[in-house]
């Protein structure tokens, strides 16, 4: 097989890329970058990528699956507007692009609570982004909702504070479908998920993440 990463160079994307290339199903992995990251492995093709303008890297998103981990936070993109064009837009088009070019199937990061009826904006976001990759219809649409992701050598405090607070709480029995995931295992489970799962749409939420 032969697989496509958009947000390749993100924490879940990194061992998403690492996965991947463990697993003998798949035979080349094609990661398209906004810039070039330096990364010479056997097996792998960077596309250094306008991600304002996918069109120009149309005739490389050829494969059999796509897998986006593209993500930011407000804090980071700068305002509401700029983090709707990485979460939403980016995907959204390269999607666009997949379909066309026959790509069978669709794996997506999304997030828990996406739905584009929430009132709030990030799950809507993400809802929206679910639906709209939906309406493409792919032959194989594969929708993970984690909760809280755990990082390998985080910086960001607030995460490796809620980590340890619901990790202690799942300890006792509490908030267990709260409960962290390390992005290792998350990477794992969607690298697996195309041969694990059959065709049409699937869910895989929290509590199945685990158990795929």
């Amino acid at each position: 097989m032969k697989a496509l990463i958009i947000g390749a160079t993100g924490a879940t994307g990194r061992d998403l890329l690492r996965m991947l290339l463990q697993d003998a199903a798949y035979g080349e992995v094609v990661i398209f970058v906004r810039r070039a990251s330096g990364l010479t492995r056997a097996g792998v093709t960077e596309i250094v990528t306008d991600f304002d303008n996918i069109e120009a890297v149309a005739e490389q998103i050829r494969g059999d699956a796509w897998f986006s981990c593209l993500g930011t936070t407000r804090k980071l993109a700068g305002s509401r507007d700029k983090q709707w064009q990485v979460d939403y837009e980016i995907p959204a088009k390269f999607a666009e692009v997949a379909k066309r070019n026959g790509v069978r199937a669709a794996v997506l990061l999304s997030a828990y609570g996406a739905s584009s009826t929430s009132n709030i904006f990030y799950s809507r976001m993400k809802g929206a982004l679910e639906d709209k990759i939906e309406s493409l219809a792919f032959d194989q649409y594969i929708i993970f909702r984690p909760g809280l992701l755990q990082r390998r050598n985080s910086d960001r405090a607030g995460e490796r504070i809620s980590a340890g607070i619901l990790n202690f709480l799942n300890s006792i029995g509490l908030f267990k479908k709260f409960r962290p995931v390390p992005t290792e295992v998350l990477a794992a489970k969607m690298a697996k998920a195309p041969r694990a799962l059959g065709a049409g749409r699937h869910v895989v939420s929290l509590d199945r993440i685990v158990s795929l």
